[in-house]
């Protein structure tokens, strides 16, 4: 089921789901920066993503340097610009715009691996749905298959679904390691609206019937961890969710489908596209 975080953002570093605290396997911190101003992160055998939101800065991995990244207003302005840190390393963040807003991303990982940049070129994008369907989104892959090979078993990506459109439909799952059906993968989902009075819900069900629904309002933070979880969006008010995906034993996320939806994955269009990109 879900865990629900709702955090009014205001400090420098105000939210972590950390996996010793919320999670077995993803980790996720807020930072929002001033100008000048640094914080920096050093987690043990986790492997850290620095997605940049908003505005500019520089990171220092260790010795590295990779400045002036971050090249959008806000998240509705474009791809992502970010910097995957590696392994046990030192990450410092330093503002150089008037404001900037970096969200830290993580999977727990025991390999050493070496940091690099991922420009918005290097960012995939794959279209989902129609409107039509009420299904329309974009999921923006910020660290998937352009990392394969360079990072564990961490995936980001940014998802835009249209006005009172559905994601994560049809409905799907990926809670227990049994290739090539589905692989076991933790996820979380932070949530932003357009405008950002805009609501939405998240629904949490299992086989069983066990199930959840929670309101959506912007600057809330989901973690899932196992059952079918689709969302949607209320109309007049495009939903944004970040995504943190992080792999229980491998890197490739195959999705579990509900059998009872089985008709809807040649209706709506982009399904086995996204599928695909995951893998």
């Amino acid at each position: 089921m879900p865990l629900h975080i709702q955090e009014t953002l205001a400090q420098p570093e105000n939210l972590t789901v950390h996996p010793s605290k919320n999670a077995s396997l993803c980790y996720f911190k807020q930072l929002r920066l001033i100008q000048k101003s640094s914080v920096t992160i050093k987690e043990k055998d986790i492997e850290l993503l620095c997605v940049v939101l908003s505005g500019t800065v520089t990171i220092h991995v260790d010795k590295q340097v990779f400045e002036s990244v971050g090249t959008r207003k806000d998240i509705w302005s474009g791809k992502a610009d970010s910097v995957y840190a590696g392994t046990n390393s030192t990450i410092t963040i330093t503002a150089s715009s008037e404001h900037a807003e970096v969200a830290i991303s993580g999977a727990v990982c025991k390999e050493n691996y070496q940091a690099f940049r991922i420009t918005p070129d290097e960012v995939h994008m794959v279209d989902v749905g129609s409107n039509e369907t009420h299904s329309h989104r974009r999921i923006f892959h910020i660290l998937g298959q352009n990392a394969a090979g360079r990072a564990g078993n961490l995936l980001v990506s940014e998802l835009y679904a249209d006005p009172g459109c559905w994601s994560g439909y049809p409905p799907h799952k990926h809670d227990t390691e049994r290739p090539p059906q589905e692989t076991d993968f933790e996820e979380v989902y932070h949530y932003r609206f357009n405008p950002s009075t805009g609501f939405g819900a998240q629904f949490c069900y299992n086989d069983s019937n066990q199930s959840s629904v929670v309101k959506t309002q912007h600057g809330d933070t989901f973690i899932v961890e196992k059952g079918y979880h689709p969302t949607v969006t209320s109309p007049g008010h495009q939903s944004y969710i970040f995504t943190i995906l992080a792999g229980r034993h491998q890197r490739s996320l195959i999705q579990f489908f509900e059998p009872k939806h089985t008709h809807l994955m040649s209706a709506i269009p982009g399904i086995q596209a996204m599928r695909d990109k995951f893998k």
